[in-house]
């Protein structure tokens, strides 16, 4: 049975971020993963690393103006100084939270732009920071994201994104198969799976139940087959828990709705 990691972003999100950790580890997650860790420092969330025995498999560098609806910056002409910059903080948070990979958001077309017309300053970044992140021996990630929560994004489609790491052509540059995601734009994911495991270019895997993005056991894919299919597969990895708590309203939160992960226990 995969590894689970728990989204510290989307679940557990009635407590406060830095006691989300004793709460996932509570329910039996050894591993987290979340957005983004900026508001807090490396030394606060490594203490609750350690003190509740968990594992930081992934989080993003910074995505430009969140707030202000940036989606990340690396395809964006005019920014790589920014977007340097931000890959720098996230390698030092990457270090002192012993996590090994680090998700950069492609981020959203600009008007009148193309996704060829960008292509050359994208992979110029993701050249740059894998070479920066294999230093420290790290992988970059890369992910597609479906354009009904995301309108604009620049990568949507699994064979995009293997298309661009092929030819950046660093081995530390690999695919975040969001398996929701992938559900909306495409479908057929045992398919998938068996197509792009094999190859060595995906780096973690992250479900939610689809479509409203609540737990796995919620909505139309079988997790239940998919997580047999990992095994048969050989995935070693992590799968990243990133989904919004349908039962996180009632009492018990999070925690009430995480029987799918009991029975895979």
């Amino acid at each position: 049975m995969p590894q689970f990691a728990a989204n510290l972003s989307m679940l557990y999100q009635e407590h406060a971020f830095l006691d989300r950790f004793a709460a996932a580890a509570a329910d039996g997650f050894k591993a987290v993963e979340y957005l983004f860790p900026y508001a807090f420092s490396a030394s606060d969330i490594a203490a609750q690393l350690k003190q509740h025995g968990l594992q930081q498999v992934l989080f993003n560098a910074p995505p430009g103006d969140w707030d202000a609806g940036e989606r990340g910056i690396a395809c964006l002409p005019g920014r790589e100084a920014e977007f340097r910059q931000g890959f720098a903080q996230a390698l030092d948070y990457a270090r002192a939270l012993a996590c090994p990979r680090i998700h950069v958001m492609a981020g959203l077309l600009p008007e009148g732009q193309t996704r060829d017309s960008l292509r050359p300053v994208y992979e110029a970044n993701l050249a740059w920071a894998a070479a920066q992140a294999a230093s420290a021996g790290l992988d970059v990630l890369i992910e597609p994201i479906n354009t009904r929560d995301m309108p604009g994004f620049y990568l949507n489609h699994q064979a995009q994104a293997h298309a661009i790491v092929a030819s950046v052509g660093a081995p530390n540059l690999k695919v975040q198969m969001d398996l929701y995601h992938c559900q909306i734009m495409e479908g057929d994911l045992a398919m998938k799976l068996r197509q792009y495991l094999p190859t060595g270019q995906v780096g973690h895997i992250q479900i939610a139940g689809v479509p409203e993005r609540h737990e796995p056991d919620v909505g139309e894919i079988n997790h239940d087959y998919l997580f047999a299919l990992l095994d048969q597969l050989g995935y070693a990895g992590h799968v990243g828990c990133e989904y919004r708590a349908q039962r996180g309203a009632v009492p018990g939160g999070t925690s009430a709705g995480l029987g799918w992960l009991q029975r895979h226990k």
